[in-house]
């Protein structure tokens, strides 16, 4: 789960990271004074969307005086900002983050993630902050610090100062990080973050570390123990079919192409992605049923799969375990009389009650195609997808 801007710097806050002082804004009435509490001379204005990029697509100003903060906030809020993160469509802006201006010395990266590789976290640094660290990842790779964190110990101070001299600190910086980097650290653990990325880290003229933006992802499997960070989602940002999935249990991701898959199990369902790719299709989603699943779930699962109206055709790929074939079959059927589905259906299946499934798909008298393998399956949805898409 994502977070605003705002709400990263909070949770960093309440764990000691030093943040610059700012508020949201929902209106440029609020933004005035919010600005002309800040003391109004130098603000910064900020749009909150979930991307990564904003100040190339416009979405970081700075404003001289309460007046400008308010015209700023203005013509930010309801506005369509496209970054590289977003894709060409954008995203809505619904709120402004004002904050005070700082004068700043140097601008330094700074994030923790796991690294699933060495199964445990990660300090990833670098004296290029306010970058797109990916670039310089490619670019310059050996700007790239790593320090890989023992769970038993957690941070060692010796690593953080081995960070700080290897972006060129000095000594009184070098041990204002080791603070930083403690707190930081403690916030990824204590709520089960799955990423803090805090670029740019700045060291101001006065000589201050502070997190000048952040952004935070929680895991989403551990967010029951987390009631309060719950509450930050702001559905808004999040695509809508995935938001619907997410309240009957499925797991769905949304992606560019033409091909709907419907798979129980994750590896399947990536296995299944993987096979449309070499046939010469595009799937257009990931969906996980899971292994679990009854006939109305699948029901609700083809009912979002449909709602994607790039979809052409339909792949079903089952292992019947505890998912049985039948009760699978059971739900497609259900699923397309109640829709009406206008797309071809290519259905593969095996495991637990097969024929019984198959017999039953068949005297449906529906649109099914059925195949017994999986390439064949992928072969004949891109197939049946591009005869759709061509008419």
């Amino acid at each position: 789960m994502k977070i605003h801007e705002y709400q990263a710097k909070h949770v960093l806050a309440r764990f000691g990271v030093p943040v610059p002082r700012g508020e949201v804004a929902f209106s440029p009435a609020e933004a005035a004074d919010i600005a002309q509490r800040l003391g109004g001379a130098l603000v910064v204005v900020k749009a909150q969307i979930h991307a990564g990029g904003r100040g190339k697509g416009g979405g970081v100003k700075l404003a001289r005086s309460v007046e400008e903060a308010g015209q700023l906030a203005k013509q930010m809020i309801g506005m369509t900002l496209v970054t590289h993160q977003t894709g060409p469509e954008g995203r809505q802006v619904g709120r402004v983050l004002i904050e005070q201006g700082l004068e700043i010395e140097r601008e330094l990266y700074l994030s923790i993630v796991i690294d699933r590789a060495a199964a445990c976290p990660v300090i990833i640094a670098s004296a290029a902050g306010g970058m797109d660290i990916e670039e310089v990842a490619a670019t310059s790779p050996e700007q790239i610090l790593r320090e890989y964190v023992n769970r038993g110990t957690g941070i060692v101070p010796f690593q953080a100062r081995k960070l700080a001299f290897g972006m060129g600190l000095n000594a009184q910086a070098a041990g204002k990080l080791v603070k930083v980097l403690e707190s930081v650290y403690r916030a990824f653990i204590e709520t089960d973050a799955a990423m803090i990325e805090i670029n740019p880290l700045i060291l101001t003229k006065g000589g201050d570390l502070l997190a000048l933006d952040a952004k935070v992802a929680f895991d989403d499997n551990a967010l029951y123990r987390h009631p309060d960070l719950r509450e930050l989602r702001d559905l808004a940002e999040e695509d809508p079919l995935e938001v619907e999935a997410s309240k009957f249990s499925l797991n769905y991701i949304r992606l560019d192409g033409n091909i709907g898959c419907m798979v129980n199990g994750a590896g399947l369902a990536m296995a299944t992605m993987d096979i449309i790719k070499l046939a010469g299709g595009e799937p257009a989603n990931f969906l996980d049923v899971g292994g679990g699943a009854n006939a109305e779930q699948i029901r609700n699962a083809f009912k979002i799969l449909m709602s994607d109206k790039n979809v052409r055709a339909v792949l079903i790929n089952i292992f019947g375990g505890i998912l049985r074939c039948d009760v699978l079959a059971q739900g497609v059927i259900a699923a397309v009389q109640e829709l009406g589905v206008p797309v071809p259906i290519v259905i593969r299946m095996e495991g637990t009650n097969v024929e019984e499934g198959k017999r039953m798909l068949r005297e449906s008298q529906l649109n099914f195609t059925t195949a017994d393998s999986m390439g064949e399956a992928a072969e004949r949805v891109v197939a049946l997808a591009g005869a759709g898409a061509s008419h």
